[in-house]
């Protein structure tokens, strides 16, 4: 058996200097199930659907469904204006099975997360979507999330700021459950930084 080959992260970092968030990912899925060239960009994730509820009462805001993609362009203008940054904890991978699944990912290269962080002055809260993504940030910065629970964070300080680790419900459609009740999860979350 051949051995996968080592994919480099595709998209830039989203790094607005007014981000008062980080959300960070595992890595992007093939692109074989990009509707769009950007993060979260398989159709049936629900990332952009929670976004879409929390801010426009709609989860459909921003969804282009005749062309079955996002309005990537909205999307950014929202991220930008709201103050969200957004990247992956994994700049290098190798894809074991050939799927996205956390437990089907060899990391090669972490991201360099505390780069991100002095990039964004403002940034008081980070995200990190799935269990792998979460492991590697907790490691990172010598986090105890074991008793962690959904809705809860976790503070550390990094360069002379406090900064909260949150755990919010993953926007897979695998996770069970419904795209109204994720929202309510991560709009407490929004809430509490100042993301209105």
């Amino acid at each position: 058996m051949t051995e996968q080959p080592v994919e480099t992260h595709p998209f830039a970092p989203f790094l607005p200097t007014n981000a008062k968030l980080l959300m960070l990912g595992t890595f992007p899925p093939a692109p074989k199930r990009w509707c769009m060239q950007w993060y979260y960009p398989n159709y049936t994730n629900d990332m952009w659907r929670i976004m879409g509820l929390i801010f426009f009462g709609d989860k459909l805001h921003f969804v282009d469904e005749a062309h079955k993609t996002y309005r990537l362009d909205a999307i950014k203008a929202m991220m930008s204006e709201k103050g969200i940054a957004i990247f992956d904890t994994c700049l290098r991978i190798r894809r074991t099975t050939g799927t996205a699944a956390d437990k089907d990912l060899e990391v090669v290269e972490q991201a360099d997360l505390d780069a991100m962080l002095r990039a964004l002055p403002e940034c008081r809260g980070v995200v990190a979507a799935g269990q792998l993504a979460t492991t590697l940030f907790a490691q990172h910065y010598g986090l105890d999330i074991r008793k962690m629970r959904l809705g809860e964070h976790r503070d550390f300080t990094f360069e002379g700021r406090t900064i909260s680790l949150y755990r919010e419900p993953s926007s897979s459609r695998a996770y069970p459950m419904r795209v109204e009740q994720k929202a309510v999860y991560y709009r407490q979350m929004f809430e509490k930084l100042g993301i209105r």
